[in-house]
């Protein structure tokens, strides 16, 4: 779903909005909506993730989710497994919840996505279980500088 229409709505509207005030009002409208261009996209894909996640509520063994890809924001319809729900875990993190934004290469998110529906749950909880096990010192954990006897797995980039 491109966002750019709708952006370019509101540009017009304030636009329209502002021709009435003179030149003067008018390039302070153009600058404002350049200036909100970010925030109005961060806006409206929030709006969209929270129409997901009340479809997904509402529909049962179907997950819906917003992805954004190269600026898109796409829909991806997953099937789940109704029969066997997620585990729940009971160190969930409470309190409050904050966005970051991650970028991963295409093959590393794909791997993501893909162990996150092996598991039955979203990307976004995956990753927050595998952000707690790393942080706990889980089996996830690279050994610390002088520790013997461990494994080390991973990739490295020359």
């Amino acid at each position: 779903m491109d966002l750019a229409p709708y952006l370019e709505t509101l540009r017009r509207d304030l636009a329209a909005a502002a021709a009435p005030g003179g030149p003067d009002v008018a390039r302070a409208a153009d600058l404002l909506s350049g200036a909100l261009d970010a925030s109005l996209r961060l806006c409206l894909l929030q709006v969209l993730s929270d129409a997901a996640d009340e479809i997904t509520a509402k529909l049962s063994a179907t997950a819906v989710e917003v992805r954004l890809r190269g600026g898109q924001a796409d829909f991806a319809v997953t099937p789940t497994d109704v029969a066997s729900p997620p585990p729940v875990t009971p160190s969930e993190p409470s309190g409050d919840v904050t966005r970051i934004t991650l970028r991963l290469p295409e093959s590393l998110k794909d791997a993501a996505e893909q162990a996150a529906a092996a598991e039955g749950v979203s990307v976004n909880t995956w990753l927050v279980r595998a952000v707690q096990a790393a942080t706990r010192g889980g089996p996830s954990t690279p050994p610390t500088r002088g520790t013997t006897g461990r494994r080390v797995t991973g990739f490295g980039r020359a």
